[in-house]
Order: C-alpha cells, then structure tokens, then sequence
C-alpha cells in the first residue's frame, strides 16, 4: 500500500462541497431582495439624516448591517416555513431547503439566529429602539401573516406591502430618532410600488403557484379583473405620491423632471401588461419595476444635496 493509497478518495472534493454549503445558506438569505432593502434603507436613513451638521457614516454602516441581518433572517425562515409548497414549483424548487440540500433544522436555526442578532444590533448595540421596533415588526408581519395568507386569500399582496415597505422607515428612525411626514412618504413609494412589481411575478409563474396551492391570483373569473386593479389603481397612486414628495421634501424641480420621466416608463409597462397579459409583457413590467426604485431614490438622494 501506497502512501498515496492513504487519501480518502472524498477529500478532494472537501473544499467544493464547503464552497457548495456556503453558497446555499448564502441564497437562505435572498441577497437579490436584500439588495433592493438596503437601497431603500440606506435612502431611509439618509434623507433623515440630512438636518445633521456631519453625516453619521458609522451609525449608516451600523443601520444596514442590523436591518440586513433582519431581512437575511426573514427570508430564511421564509423559506423553512414554506419548503415543501416551494419543491413544487419549478422556480423555488431548487431553493437550499427546499431541493433537500440542507436540513430544515439548519435553516430554522440558522434564521432565527440572524433574526435576533439583527433585531438585538439595532435595539441595544448600534442605533435605537424604534428602528428595531420596525424591524421587529417587519419580520413577524411578514412570517406570521403574509406567509400563511398566500395561501389562503388574494390579499394576501395586500398585508405583504406593509413589511415590504418599512425598510426606509427604520433607516430614517435611526438616522433621526422619529418619524416625519417624509419618512412616510418614502414608505407610501415602496408600498404601492410592490403591486405592480408583484402582479408580474404572479403572473409569469401563475401555474407554479396554482400548482403548489397559492391564492396569489383568484380563479379564472376575477383573475383578469384582480390583475388589472391590482396593477393600475397602485401604479397611479405611486405616481402621485412621488410627484408629491417633490414639495414635501423640498427637492425641486430637477427631481419632478426625473420623477415623471421614471413614472412615465413605469406606467407605459405597466399598461402594456395590463393590456395583453402576456409573460412578455409581465417580464418587462419586472424589469422596469426592478429599474424605477433605485432610480427614483437615487435622484431624491442626489437632488437634496442641492
């Protein structure tokens, strides 16, 4: 017998299956929708903090790592609660828990414990009660009523856009310590924001979900009726809002030139999928949704230095 004789045939894959292993309970944490949170957040904190005579940077880090552990945690416990409805559908079904590449206990462990270091960093390490508050509040929202109720009931989109739409405001509690008429502006955008953005995803995947047992839609009868309120009566209120927050937050006229030129692409998407519900045009209106938030904060952010 060799000395080479000796290597167990399975170490060399060791290093792929630990890289492997690590890229799963990186997706647990749905980086793709932390990316859109952070925007939000960090768009949050920094319109707030702008009465400030130095800009808190640290504090800034200190707010996006907390609220990013909060969401890694939400969405990884999201996917425990529903692994066995997401092995049904094709788009979810090779999710980490869901494929059986990891264990269940080690995703509820793994949630939980990001869940509460994120909600104890921001309550008692680095920023403030009221932006853990939201944070709270935005996890068991979403994990103990919008969840369940996807299953149950259409509105569910309804109940899911209120923790979806908290992300600036726990960036603007930390960054101010209380809310204004602003802050809830910021919150009204990303609220009627999601309908749109989730009326498209519903509807490219309406047979997964009908085949895994979600009401995301209704039946056939109401379905055509739910989609078109469901995406226009938001979009036109979105419109609004963010027009409006143009006097409120004092950004001028070079952000209402901005703003409208987003809302009028947005809402020319928005009416070709609403038209011809084809998974074309519900792809663009994804696109185009995924486009205008980041956009639209990003001019509210540049505008204001001005």
């Amino acid at each position: 017998m060799t000395a080479g004789s000796l290597i167990p045939i399975e170490s060399p894959r060791a290093p792929a299956a630990a890289s492997g292993a690590l890229a799963d309970y990186w997706a647990l944490t749905k980086p793709e929708i932390n990316f859109l949170i952070a925007i939000a957040t960090f768009s949050g904190f920094y319109l707030g903090a702008s009465g400030r005579s130095h800009f808190p940077v640290l504090l800034l880090m200190q707010t996006l790592l907390g609220t990013l552990l909060v969401a890694s945690g939400t969405g990884t416990l999201n996917q425990y609660i529903e692994r066995r409805f997401d092995a049904q559908m094709r788009r979810t079904a090779r999710r980490p828990v869901a494929s059986g590449r990891l264990k269940p206990s080690s995703a509820l462990w793994f949630g939980i414990g990001l869940s509460v270091a994120g909600c104890t960093y921001l309550a008692l390490v680095a920023v403030n009660a009221l932006a853990s508050l939201f944070a709270i509040l935005t996890l068991l929202s979403y994990l103990l009523l919008y969840t369940p109720l996807k299953r149950r009931t259409p509105l569910c989109t309804l109940i899911g856009a209120f923790p979806g739409a908290m992300p600036p405001l726990i960036g603007w509690a930390a960054a101010n310590g209380s809310l204004s008429l602003e802050a809830w502006a910021l919150c009204s955008i990303i609220f009627f924001w999601q309908f749109p953005h989730f009326m498209a995803i519903a509807w490219m995947y309406r047979d997964d979900y009908d085949r895994a047992g979600y009401l995301v839609l209704p039946g056939a009868p109401a379905r055509v009726r739910f989609v078109f309120l469901q995406s226009v009566l938001p979009l036109l209120a979105l419109v609004s809002i963010s027009l409006l927050a143009a006097p409120l937050a004092k950004l001028g006229y070079l952000y209402l030139a901005g703003a409208s030129l987003l809302n009028a692409g947005f809402l020319y998407y928005g009416a070709r999928f609403v038209l011809d519900r084809s998974n074309a045009n519900a792809r663009r209106l994804l696109f185009a949704s995924i486009v205008y938030l980041p956009l639209l904060f990003v001019l509210m952010i540049v505008v204001s230095r001005f």
